[in-house]
């Protein structure tokens, strides 16, 4: 298979294992808590230290990826996210189950971000749109068979095989991840800075786990308010330390970057009206509507079914249209498919419904494709280590906020209108609001230069081409050379 697509594959073994995980744990957690003798609740809490583990660790990878070597460092993330798994197992009590999701979580930290590392290392720039897209097919498959797969094997078998799962997956991909995978690390790697990262680990940590728990009553609001005005220090006490230090880990001069920044902000504000989704719409259709969570999935995974359908014509699109113009459109449309979910009632057709989150799953996957490929249009190779890094922890925090934002909005409508009962009619103004956030993100796209990244879409190339009346140079200019190539014939 050609390098462009086998290493998109390998990477995405890794955030298969991730999204499956996830979503199997979801599904099976009543029974889990039955069997090791808790509550629901208490283990939903539990579950939450793997959201803890990433927020500490993920600004250690990219220097970890540097020192050690991105292959190594990305083989061996799978393998410790394999441990964890197989702890998961084995767990007898909610301790056993903690510490067991706390070793996932070191893993998930390094998996993702350190993948991504590879991916930017291993292919050119012309083709990553196709690359971006490669790595997301087989992690949205996730989503898809989790659900049923884990009450399949929860209902007919044990919970405890549920983490078994990514045991023959993981194998596979450290095996393919040592054999085709070059072992590119930094040659001058920079001093750690575990100054910055304590107060970055603790300033995350308080603020992605203070978010995830707001408005779903695992803990008191004094101990919630607590954890994100700690976290919101620790960060701001981290902002002042790397204006200081040569070697952050967490670098936010790159924002200076346009294209980054637009990445960053903007991305952040349309993940977060996007992550209150899978938040949102299965209590829509479970509590609302009455379905039973099997129902539920079948009707939800719509969604993904939609975003692994474009990914086969990401690139054609962004290459006809520009990020720029593209992401400032698309965004608006991708929100008005959310703010549609406020208008599902318990007579609204199922097939209706699938139909709009299906074509809703389309443009979404669209958008998080261009901007996850256009935060790298301007990094330097030298700089894509403190990019992914920067990358991961905004997607993390924007996920956390997107379920707090959902939350909260719907606890806001159930008091203004008196209701002690969650019903259907509490979740329309929750879609509405996550809905209008996602679609101010369109302001900062529009603010991107007019040619944002089209060494990486091939626009260039296909506008030249326009004027010259070639249409096969395009092609060519778009698919073949380096980038510095590229830009040497388009001058």
């Amino acid at each position: 298979m050609d390098k462009q697509r086998l290493i998109p594959l390998i990477v995405a073994t890794a955030l298969f294992m991730e999204n499956m995980d996830s979503t199997v744990i979801a599904t099976s957690l009543p029974a889990i808590a039955a069997d090791i003798g808790t509550s629901p609740l208490t283990l939903k809490l539990a579950i939450t230290s793997y959201l803890l583990s990433l927020a500490v660790f993920i600004p250690a990878s990219g220097w970890t990826a540097d020192r050690f070597g991105a292959r190594m460092v990305f083989a061996g993330a799978v393998g410790v996210f394999m441990l964890g798994s197989i702890g998961c197992a084995l767990s007898s009590s909610v301790t056993d189950f903690v510490f067991a999701r706390i070793l996932q979580g070191l893993g998930g930290a390094m998996m993702t971000p350190v993948g991504r590392l590879v991916l930017l290392r291993s292919v050119d720039k012309s083709a990553l749109v196709n690359a971006m897209a490669w790595v997301t097919v087989p992690a949205l498959i996730g989503p898809v068979i989790g659900p049923p797969l884990g009450g399949f094997i929860t209902t007919y078998f044990s919970w405890h095989w549920i983490f078994l799962i990514n045991i023959p997956i993981g194998f596979l991909g450290i095996f393919m991840a040592l054999k085709y995978i070059d072992p590119i690390k930094s040659e001058n790697p920079e001093p750690f800075d575990l100054y910055g990262l304590v107060l970055a680990g603790i300033g995350l940590a308080g603020i992605a786990f203070g978010l995830s728990v707001a408005g779903l009553n695992l803990l008191p609001w004094t101990v919630v308010a607590s954890l994100i005005a700690v976290g919101s220090i620790s960060m701001t006490l981290y902002v002042i330390h790397a204006r200081r230090t040569g070697s952050p880990v967490l670098d936010f001069s790159l924002l200076n970057l346009s294209t980054l920044r637009a990445s960053i902000i903007g991305g952040f504000m349309f993940r977060l009206g996007v992550g209150a989704l899978p938040f949102l719409l299965p209590l829509l259709m479970q509590v609302g509507f009455g379905l039973s969570p099997f129902q539920s999935g079948l009707v939800t995974f719509a969604s993904a079914v939609g975003a692994m359908g474009m990914k086969t014509l990401a690139a054609r699109i962004i290459r006809s249209f520009g990020f720029r113009n593209l992401m400032t459109v698309n965004a608006v449309v991708s929100s008005l498919f959310l703010a549609a979910c406020a208008l599902f009632t318990s007579t609204t057709p199922l097939l209706l419904i699938m139909i709009i989150l299906v074509v809703g799953g389309f443009f979404r996957s669209l958008q998080f494709t261009a901007i996850n490929t256009v935060a790298y249009a301007e990094v330097e190779p030298a700089q894509m280590s403190r990019a992914t890094t920067l990358v991961s922890v905004n997607q993390q925090l924007a996920i956390s906020a997107g379920v707090a934002v959902g939350a909260f909005s719907v606890e806001t409508t159930m008091l203004l209108h008196g209701a002690s009962d969650l019903s259907a009619t509490m979740f329309a103004p929750a879609f509405v609001v996550v809905a209008v956030i996602s679609a101010a993100s369109a302001w900062f796209f529009w603010q991107m230069p007019d040619d944002a990244g089209h060494e990486i879409s091939g626009r260039k190339a296909v506008e030249i081409s326009s004027r010259k009346g070639a249409a096969t140079a395009a092609v060519k200019a778009a698919t073949e050379g380096t980038q510095d190539a590229r830009d040497q014939r388009l001058g």
